[in-house]
This record gives structure tokens, C-alpha cells and sequence, in this order.
């Protein structure tokens, strides 16, 4: 390990620059300034526009002027007053509804979850009748059977909407029940509703508040539409919908009637669709990363310059002074330094949140979001990671395999398409030439059946399978360097040893370098060459292959390993 630091430290990868701050989305902001614009219009027009919006006079009809800005009705009232005061009645029949949609759609949606599989299955079957008709035509019907009425109009959209709600919250919790800590929650007699409360609807707030704010908008089009035709509010209150009604005999005549309700229809309606954009954008890890710049990031000037001026690494890997820190500035990588030589496999053990993969993945440009990395020097498969590397370099020349086989797939494409994708994209092989690659390797880990293997999708493969196809895969390109993050986490026990053999010869057939991340001491000293022992962030302790078989360590720490180690295997 070198220990070695250069002067010079700068920044790599930023999930957020400096101290973390809550930073609006420009989307959700825009919309956010526009709501409140309308809400304060609900609350102040009413309080000092009332009586011209509402007072009858002899000014009938008159063009648009400096006094009133629309002109005046044929009952002499202020046109843009009136708009003005509609808003606060709009308002609350649009939250008013959308929380009746919202609230009663979310709860049935869960209470569904509660019943027996037959009985929920006739209710989703009943429920997507509902879906289908559209919820305006739904509204029309309650609103025609209730009568007309602003509450009765209210109550109408936002029962018509409620299917709707209940199929997204049935769709979205129906994942979040096969989840570990779900299962965790039922073997600890945790009882359902409870489950439900507790564990899934907090992992559905954040896509339901998205659609919240975008029924918003809808529900608002649906009760100006009710009122326009009738079925919605009455004189002599009114809303958006009853003054574009009273607007459309005179539209040719007068057609500044319209422009107010119209262009308080479209802000606020515009409001609620920016907010709800905003949201989803918000919640979207790439918009995020790219709006918070997650790039790797830039060599200072005279750093630059002296990268150019020296000689190319000699090593695969070449990390100086590497340190990643949160938002908050805690450190969970604390200034290591260390060199992968090419052919060589370095093992990287530890304890879980040591900083392993944190530093395997800071290597191959992956930084988790929230989180700032910085080097000195970061070198992998000789490219400089402190500068943009093409992507394409990057796919021909690292390979990842990830710890989780899993959640790596995409479960809506066959094996074939995922694994054969950089070959096809990056190397420029064939559909079949690359196809063939890959059972040659898949032959190679001894996967049974691979032909078989390729057209079935993930979920029809064990944890096992999944994770001998993603070494599999990594070694399709012939990669220069391969970060193997725990490759063996989900593999048996009695094939593990036979998959590691075959994956270091093929490595070594290829020349390839590998940083090998690992819990089991056992699998590190027959498959490494040299091993590095990380705790709290920190390489504590290198050791060759013969020290560790010797059990010639320093570090309490290592010791402490190894004594676990030969712990479980006395069991």
C-alpha cells in the first residue's frame, strides 16, 4: 500500500456540494410561487373586491378600460373582480374534492390488501369497471342523480376519482408486501393494518403526493366543467366554471367575459401540474444527479497540469488520499491510498459499513447520491477517473460485478438481451457473435442449460444462477479491470468453490486486474494474491496471500477476523 499523498486534493464526485442543503427543484418551485399567488388572491379579493364584483350598478357592459380592466357584465359588475373573487370557492371545491379522491382512494386501496385473496381479487375486478369509465362521465352521473349544488358538484368529482386512486394504491403496494422487512414485520406477529400503516404507505407517500398534486389540476377542469353546464354551483355564488356559463351568450359580443375565469382556470390548474412535475422530478435519482451536477468532478488547474505532464499509471489502480464524506461531513472513507498492479487480485475485507464498497464504487465513478469523494489520484484500468472518461472506454475497460444479482436485472428483459448489451453496443459484436460469447462463458461457470439460460428472464433463474451469469458477463469484454463487490454472496456453498476457480483462471486467461470486496476470509486467501483489511474506513492492515494462510497478522482487528472466521467453521 502506498502511502504516499500529494499535495494537491481535489474534488471527484459530488452527490451534494458541501454541507447538504434542502434545495427546491426550479419545476416545484415555479409551481409553488404560483399556488400561493392564487391562494392569496382566494384570501384577499373576497375582503376588498366584493362589492364591485358583486354590487349592482349602471355601468352595463362596458369595454375593457383603465377603471375596469375587462369591463363590466350586463348587471354592471366588475369582470376581473369577479374572477378574482371566484377563487377562493374554486379552491376550496378543488382541495376539497381531490382530498375525498385522495384520502378514500388510498385507504380503500390498503383495506383491499387486508381481505382474503378471493374476496380482494372480486373487489380489483369491480374496481377496474369503475377505471375504466372515465371520471368525468362517472362525475356527470353522481352530480345528475345528487342534484346540482357546489358541495353536491364536489362530492361528486372526488367520488368519481376514487377508483382511480384505489388502483394505483392496490399496483404500488401490491411490491412493497413481498419485501423482506414486510415478511420480517408478519413473522413478529405485527398486525396487518398496522403493516400496512407503518411499512407500506410511507414507501408509497412520495409517488402518491406526485399524482396528488396532479389530480389537482384535473379535478378542477371536472368541476368548472359541472358548473358550465349547470350541475355544479348556483347563483348567486359562483365559481371558474358558472362565469365562463354566464360568459357564453355574449362571448361574440363581449369577449372579455371570458378572459378572466379562463386565465384563473389555467394558472391554477398550471400550479397544480408544475407542483406535481416538480415532485416527480424531484424523485427522480437521474434528474436529481444531474441537477446537483454528480459528474465526476474537475482537476484544479495546476493538478491538471501536472497530470498531463507525467508519465501513464503502471497500475490498473492507482487511488491517492481517497476520502468520502456525507453531506453532513462525517467521514466514511478516511484518506486511503493503495495500488492494484495489472493481473493481480486484491482482495478488500471487512466488516459491513467498513467503507468497502463505498471505495469500489467511488472507483468506477459511482458515488452514491448525498455523498462528496475526494483524491489526489484515481486512476482505474489506466484511466484517469478525476477527468470525464467516455463511457464507452469505461464499459470496455471495468466490469462490475454487483453484490445483489437480484436487484442488478431488469426483470421485463431476457437474460440474453441485458448481458449481451455491451458487447453489442460497445465492442461492436454481433447480435450473435455476442450471444455466443456468452455461452462459451456461461459453459465456462458451468451454468447448466445456457441456451436455455438466455431466453428465460430473471425471475425464472435462483440468486445463484443470477449471480454466475453477471460474473459471466463481466468477462465478455475482456475488461482490463473487474470490481467484484461480494461476488459470492448468493452463491452455494458447494459451487462457490468450483465458480471462484474457473473466475480466476478466466481472469488471469485475460490479464485482468481485480479488486475483489468480500466478507469471507476463507475465499479471499485461496482466490488473492494480496489483501488489504478495511475497518472504519481505514486500510488497517496489508497482508500477501502466504501471511494470511500463516496467520501472520499485526492489527488486533485482522485478528479479530480470523478468529470469527475459524469461530464458524469449528461450527
Amino acid at each position: 500500500m502506498t502511502a504516499a499523498t500529494p499535495p494537491d486534493t481535489v474534488a471527484v464526485v459530488t452527490g451534494a456540494p458541501g454541507p447538504r442543503r434542502w434545495r427546491l427543484h426550479p419545476i416545484l418551485l415555479s409551481g409553488l410561487i404560483l399556488l400561493t399567488l392564487v391562494i392569496l388572491v382566494a384570501i384577499i379579493a373576497p375582503m376588498f373586491l366584493d362589492k364591485s364584483a358583486n354590487a349592482l350598478t349602471d355601468q352595463t357592459r362596458l369595454p375593457p378600460s383603465s377603471e375596469y380592466l375587462l369591463g363590466t357584465d350586463e348587471f354592471g359588475r366588475d369582470l376581473l373582480s369577479r374572477a378574482l373573487v371566484a377563487t377562493r370557492l374554486t379552491l376550496l371545491l378543488t382541495v376539497s374534492a381531490s382530498a375525498i379522491s385522495v384520502i378514500v382512494g388510498v385507504i380503500l386501496g390498503l383495506v383491499v390488501w387486508l381481505f382474503s385473496p378471493r374476496l380482494r381479487r372480486f373487489i380489483i375486478g369491480v374496481n377496474s369497471v369503475a377505471v375504466a369509465f372515465p371520471s368525468l362521465v362517472l362525475a356527470l352521473v353522481i352530480a345528475a342523480i345528487l342534484g346540482p349544488g357546489a358541495w353536491t358538484a364536489a362530492l361528486a368529482v372526488g367520488v368519481a376519482s376514487i377508483p382511480a386512486f384505489i388502483r394505483l394504491t392496490v399496483n404500488m403496494a401490491a411490491p412493497i408486501l413481498e419485501r423482506e422487512y414486510v415478511s420480517t414485520a408478519r413473522l413478529l406477529r405485527v398486525s396487518r393494518p398496522l403493516v400496512m400503516i407503518r411499512h407500506v404507505l410511507p414507501n408509497m407517500a412520495e409517488p402518491l403526493l406526485v399524482l396528488a398534486a396532479s389530480n389537482f389540476a384535473v379535478t378542477l377542469v371536472e368541476l368548472s366543467g359541472l358548473s358550465f353546464i349547470g350541475l355544479g354551483v348556483q347563483s348567486p355564488e359562483y365559481d371558474f366554471g358558472l362565469l365562463l356559463s354566464d360568459a357564453l351568450a355574449s362571448i361574440y359580443t363581449q369577449p372579455s367575459q371570458v378572459v378572466g375565469p379562463s386565465a384563473m382556470i389555467m394558472l391554477t390548474g398550471l400550479a397544480g401540474m408544475l407542483i406535481g412535475d416538480g415532485l416527480a422530478a424531484s424523485s427522480n435519482p437521474r434528474t436529481r444527479g444531474a441537477r446537483r451536477a454528480t459528474r465526476t468532478g474537475m482537476l484544479r488547474a495546476d493538478a491538471a497540469a501536472k497530470r498531463e505532464a507525467s508519465d501513464a499509471p503502471k497500475n490498473a489502480v492507482e487511488v491517492r488520499d481517497l476520502r468520502v464524506t456525507t453531506g453532513g461531513g462525517v467521514e466514511l472513507v478516511k484518506g486511503i491510498s493503495f495500488d492494484v498492479a495489472p493481473g493481480e487480485i486484491v482482495g478488500l475485507v471487512g466488516e459491513s459499513g467498513s467503507g468497502k464498497s463505498l471505495t469500489a464504487m467511488t472507483l468506477a465513478g459511482l458515488v452514491p447520491e448525498g455523498v462528496n469523494a475526494t483524491a489526489s489520484s484515481l486512476v482505474a484500468a489506466g484511466n484517469d477517473m478525476l477527468s470525464a472518461v467516455p463511457s464507452k472506454k469505461l464499459a470496455q475497460e471495468i466490469a462490475l460485478i454487483y453484490q445483489d444479482p437480484m436487484s442488478t436485472f431488469n426483470p421485463a428483459l431476457r437474460i440474453q438481451t441485458q448481458l449481451t448489451e455491451v458487447a453489442r453496443t460497445h465492442l461492436g459484436l454481433s447480435k450473435g457473435a455476442a450471444r455466443r460469447a456468452l455461452l462459451e462463458r456461461f459453459e465456462q461457470l458451468h451454468i447448466s442449460a445456457p441456451a436455455k439460460r438466455l431466453r428465460q428472464h430473471p425471475h425464472e433463474l435462483s440468486g445463484g444462477m443470477l449471480q454466475r451469469a453477471m460474473i459471466a458477463s463481466s468477462l465478455i469484454a475482456e475488461s482490463k479491470l473487474i470490481i467484484a463487490d461480494e461476488p459470492t454472496t448468493a452463491l452455494d456453498v458447494t459451487v462457490q468453490a468450483a465458480v471462484l476457480r474457473q473466475f480466476a483462471a478466466a481472469t488471469r486467461e485475460l490479464g485482468a486486474s481485480v479488486l475483489f470486496i468480500s466478507h469471507d476470509l476463507g475465499v479471499v486467501e485461496a482466490l488473492c494474491d494480496r489483501v488489504m483489511v478495511m475497518h472504519r474506513g481505514e486500510i488497517v492492515e496489508e497482508l500477501t496471500a502466504q501471511q494470511l494462510a500463516e496467520r501472520d497478522v499485526a492489527h488486533p482487528y485482522t485478528r479479530k477476523l480470523l478468529d470469527a472466521a475459524e469461530y464458524v467453521e469449528a461450527l
